[in-house]
């Protein structure tokens, strides 16, 4: 199967997770601690039965990676799933429409489709590798911004901000003070999505997951962005720091996010 047909294929399970996940808003539904700060309800865990559900039967010879449900299928597999059912959950349990669905295919490892869809704006980012991005169809790039003092930045917070010294607080301060400005929305793979699009020049994060970046980090290489790690080495889904943007922007932000502190393995969310 080709690139685009598995682009569709993502773009129409997206959208349809977002249809369950709106019907659950403004109605009561289960909530639940993963963490001190880290919230589940059941709204994640239905967009992801029905999203795994799809795959299973449409793709059987692929593995999936999702955030509720963990890996399953070949590992060893050519192409792999890495779904995120609603990256946001904490904005979304607490009403405000700053959420979205993710799902990225890998192959062989690499970003090879990127989906982020946002059920409350009616917005699907898209991306095939080799094919551009795309939101709601209509082709979009990164910003042409390259002086840092110029950018609108954002960001994200791990999970274990409150007992961890790794905790971006320091990265964060830095930019605040270099930057145009900096903002927080609450979901990675929207925030991507919004670094595609120029909404935002550029993105960095630490201790990310796979199922935050999978999708987004190919929205913003095919909107003619590039993405590394903190230093500018090559990234992959599997890394747990990002740097997103227009290539002359970056070298800048590597610049001061090597001077605070970095994650070396440890992983504890977005």
């Amino acid at each position: 199967m080709e690139a685009l047909e598995l682009q569709a294929a993502a773009e129409r399970i997206a959208r349809e997770a977002g249809d369950i996940l709106r019907s659950y808003v403004g109605k009561s539904f289960d909530v639940r601690r993963k963490g001190d700060v880290d919230l589940v309800t059941e709204a994640d865990g239905a967009s992801e039965e029905h999203i795994v559900s799809f795959l299973r039967r449409e793709f059987p010879e692929h593995s999936i990676l999702a955030e509720e449900g963990g890996a399953s299928g070949d590992r060893g597999a050519e192409f792999q799933w890495v779904v995120d059912p609603l990256d946001g959950t904490t904005n979304f349990a607490h009403g405000l429409p700053l959420w979205s669905v993710s799902i990225g295919l890998l192959r062989h490892g690499e970003p090879y489709v990127g989906v982020v869809h946002d059920p409350s704006r009616g917005e699907c980012f898209s991306a095939a590798r080799g094919h551009g991005t795309a939101c709601n169809g209509v082709p979009v790039r990164v910003s042409r911004v390259t002086a840092l003092e110029e950018a609108l930045l954002v960001t994200g917070f791990p999970y274990d901000i409150r007992t961890s010294s790794v905790n971006n607080l320091d990265h964060f301060r830095r930019f605040m003070l270099r930057s145009r400005a900096v903002r927080r929305l609450g979901s990675a793979a929207l925030d991507l999505g919004y670094v595609a699009c120029g909404r935002f020049d550029a993105f960095w994060e630490l201790k990310l997951h796979p199922w935050d970046v999978a999708a987004g980090a190919l929205l913003v290489r095919e909107a003619g962005g590039a993405v590394t790690r903190f230093d500018g080495a090559p990234f992959d889904v599997f890394s747990p720091e990002l740097l997103a943007g227009p290539p002359d922007l970056l070298p800048a932000m590597s610049e001061i996010l090597l001077k605070g502190n970095r994650p070396e393995s440890e992983s504890a969310g977005t």
